[in-house]
């Protein structure tokens, strides 16, 4: 019941910040809920509970994957919104502060379920809550990219419901109860009436797509990590994402179980290959730094998905991928979020000479840069060197040539943008308003810290690690 601790602590520090009367303190809640929730993640990481079979919620073999890599990312979230809480005094924080507290309790549930509806509604409970997040700002900007947030998430929650009801059923037409654990729905196995477990697949891979922000579901991203706060579009990229790729390796290993599991692998390698695509193109002619982690999270995406069409060993090596992105992205989102404070815009027209501004984010935001383009020795080099070894044994060269081809594509469009407004000379400095970047310990530490881990990760990932991710992908490969 440990596990437990993961949902309701956050979730009760979410009440409590709610009722909270002191704006200037009330941050200090997101710290201590988001430092208790990682010293127990990481405790159950090291000493996993025992499963219970018929449990709708657990600690297993995935949610132990995927679960602590979120909340690292959120711990040092949480330490940076001390910081970044405080410059933004003239903005009310109340709900700021208590969505985010919710939105970890949510996530942890939704890496936790084991149960198909539990998961759909733990999963867009936490994108309802987002909205507040993205319009903190107030401007019309931000107020747009909420609306189409929730146009889009809406279009995804609809279509993974219907999903939902046809995987449901599938069992019952199958002669099954309509049991919609993911145990019961793989032990009924071939028994699953296949045309409707196909139909809940397409569904299912839309919706949890959007979430996922694959092409071409990932119109709302753009928008959205553009206009919110940097902490926010962190935890969307590595947390939010990841709760929706965990659903789909779920859904997936029902479909291994009913016989269609190279349906399913076939469609992750085409959407995740176009989504490589599709995003390394906006990232060659991108002028907006912010939109720019966008079309990157898009990519990784399609890296995640590529992985998880490519076996056992390909899950494994996207398990690993989440922690890298998890971690890198936390880097650069943070990081970009104190170069847009110092520059006032985020535009290759408007924003330059940030390395002489903002000298040490604009070193950050270049070290994560070249972390995330698969530069060594950070930890997403290697990981997406493991998917490209399952690509070479699985899917062929050409598969393999199209992965590295994108790479390359959106190493060039990055190294442009970042380097165009790291380097060059200052333009004429606006007046600096009251949220204006001030270089403090506590807007450098947490993205420092995240990359320090993701350099650590590539350096000297311990053996226990490895075996945490085989582990999990042994386990989404286990038919009844």
């Amino acid at each position: 019941m440990t596990n437990l601790a993961l949902i309701w602590m956050p979730l009760l520090a979410a009440a409590l910040a709610a009722v909270w009367p002191r704006e200037r303190s009330r941050p200090w809640l997101l710290l201590a809920g988001g430092g208790a929730h990682a010293v127990l993640s990481l405790w159950l990481l090291v000493f996993p509970p025992p499963a219970t079979p018929n449990a709708w919620l657990a600690f297993d073999p995935l949610a132990r994957a995927v679960l602590p890599p979120v909340s690292l990312l959120f711990a040092a979230c949480a330490a940076y919104g001390a910081a970044y809480l405080r410059l933004r005094a003239e903005r009310p924080n109340r709900v700021f502060v208590a969505v985010l507290l919710a939105m970890l309790g949510l996530i942890s549930a939704a890496a936790q379920a084991r149960h198909l509806g539990l998961l759909w509604v733990a999963i867009e409970t936490a994108t309802l809550a987002t909205v507040p997040l993205l319009h903190f700002n107030g401007t019309g900007r931000a107020f747009e990219a909420a609306w189409k947030y929730l146009v889009v998430g809406g279009t995804g929650i609809a279509l993974s419901l219907l999903g939902t009801f046809c995987l449901g059923y599938a069992s019952l037409y199958g002669g099954g109860g309509g049991d919609l654990t993911f145990a019961g729905l793989a032990a009924q196995g071939a028994g699953l009436s296949r045309p409707w477990v196909l139909a809940a697949w397409v569904l299912l891979l839309a919706g949890y797509g959007t979430k996922m922000g694959l092409a071409p579901m990932h119109t709302w991203k753009p928008d959205a990590y553009g206009e919110a706060p940097g902490m926010v579009g962190a935890l969307l990229a590595g947390g939010m994402t990841t709760a929706a790729f965990v659903a789909l390796l779920r859904v997936r290993q029902v479909l291994e179980a009913a016989g269609a599991g190279e349906a399913a692998s076939r469609s992750l390698l085409v959407l995740g290959l176009f989504s490589m695509a599709v995003a390394a193109l906006f990232l060659i002619g991108t002028p907006d730094f912010k939109r720019m982690l966008a079309y990157s999270s898009v990519e990784h995406m399609g890296i995640l998905s590529l992985g998880a069409a490519l076996g056992t060993a390909g899950t494994a090596a996207a398990l690993f991928h989440v922690w890298s992105n998890s971690l890198t992205k936390g880097t650069m989102f943070l990081s970009a979020g104190n170069l847009h404070r110092a520059a006032g815009a985020r535009t290759i027209g408007e924003a330059t000479g940030l390395g002489l501004t903002a000298p040490r984010s604009a070193a950050l935001f270049l070290a994560a840069m070249l972390a995330i383009t698969a530069c060594p020795p950070f930890s997403p080099f290697f990981s997406e060197l493991r998917i490209l070894r399952a690509a070479v044994e699985n899917g062929g060269g050409f598969t393999a040539g199209i992965f590295l081809f994108c790479l390359l594509l959106a190493f060039l469009g990055m190294s442009r943008l970042v380097l165009a407004v790291i380097e060059g000379r200052p333009r004429a400095r606006r007046p600096e308003p009251r949220s204006g970047l001030r270089e403090t310990a506590g807007v450098l530490l947490p993205p420092a810290a995240l990359l320090l881990c993701s350099l650590w990760m590539g350096l000297a990932a311990p053996a226990e690690l490895n075996e945490v991710w085989r582990a999990a992908a042994r386990f989404l490969s286990l038919l009844p």
